[in-house]
C-alpha cells in the first residue's frame, strides 16, 4: 500500500470536510490509502504553544510524512485570497525538503474554502501550486471531464477541489463538491500509483 498524504488546515471545519471527501477518493484506488495530517495553528505572540498532539481530527505533520508519501493533497482555507498562515508557515520550514528533493517527482493536489463564491478560490489555489512547483511536484488538477465541473453552483475549479461555506461556515459540503473533491483524490492517487 502506498500513502497519499493530505495535509490542511481547517479552522472551521470546511477545509476538513474537503480532505475527507478527497481521502474517499483516494482509497478508491487499489493499493493506495490516505493519510491525513494537519498543520499546528500559529499564534501572533512566540509565546503561546499548540498542544503536542490536536484535540481531535489528524495528527499533526512530521515532516517523514513528506518523505514516505507517494503524493500530497495540500488544503488551506481562503484567507485574502491566499492561503492560511498556518499552511503558509509549514510550508516555509520545508527549506531542508526542498535541498534534498523529498517531494521531487511526487504528484500534488490542493483543495480550499471561502465564505463567498468569489471569496479567492482559484487565487488561493493557484498560491498553493507554487510552492508545490518548487518542490518539484507534478501538479494534478480536475479536467473538465469531471461533468460536475461543468453544473456545479458552489465549490469546484479546474485548480482543485472547493467549497462554499457561506457567511455562517457551514461545512457541509454540496453534491457537487463531494464529487468534484473524491474526483481530485482518485485523480491524485491515480497518477501516484502510476508513477510508483
Amino acid at each position: 500500500m502506498a500513502d497519499v498524504l493530505v495535509l490542511y488546515y481547517s479552522r472551521g471545519g470546511s477545509v476538513a470536510a474537503l480532505a475527507r471527501q478527497i481521502a474517499r477518493g483516494i482509497e478508491s484506488i487499489d493499493g493506495m490509502t490516505a493519510r491525513l495530517r494537519t498543520v499546528p495553528p500559529v499564534a501572533p505572540t512566540t509565546t503561546t504553544a499548540s498542544p503536542p498532539v490536536p484535540e481531535d481530527g489528524a495528527p499533526y505533520v512530521t515532516k517523514a510524512d513528506l518523505a514516505e508519501c507517494a503524493g500530497v493533497a495540500l488544503g488551506s482555507p481562503t484567507r485574502f485570497g491566499n492561503m492560511a498562515a498556518p499552511m503558509k508557515h509549514f510550508l516555509d520550514t520545508t527549506g531542508a525538503e526542498w535541498a534534498s528533493g523529498t517531494l521531487v517527482g511526487k504528484p500534488a493536489a490542493v483543495f480550499t474554502s471561502t465564505a463567498s463564491m468569489h471569496g479567492g478560490q482559484e487565487s488561493t489555489l493557484l498560491s498553493m501550486h507554487l510552492p508545490l512547483l518548487h518542490h518539484g511536484c507534478l501538479i494534478v488538477g480536475l479536467p473538465f471531464s469531471e461533468a460536475a465541473l461543468s453544473s456545479t453552483r458552489s465549490g469546484g475549479t479546474p485548480y482543485g477541489a472547493s467549497h462554499v461555506a457561506g457567511a455562517s461556515d457551514d461545512a457541509t459540503l454540496s453534491e457537487d463538491e463531494k464529487a468534484l473533491a473524491q474526483a481530485l483524490g482518485r485523480r491524485l492517487a491515480d497518477v501516484a500509483r502510476r508513477l510508483g
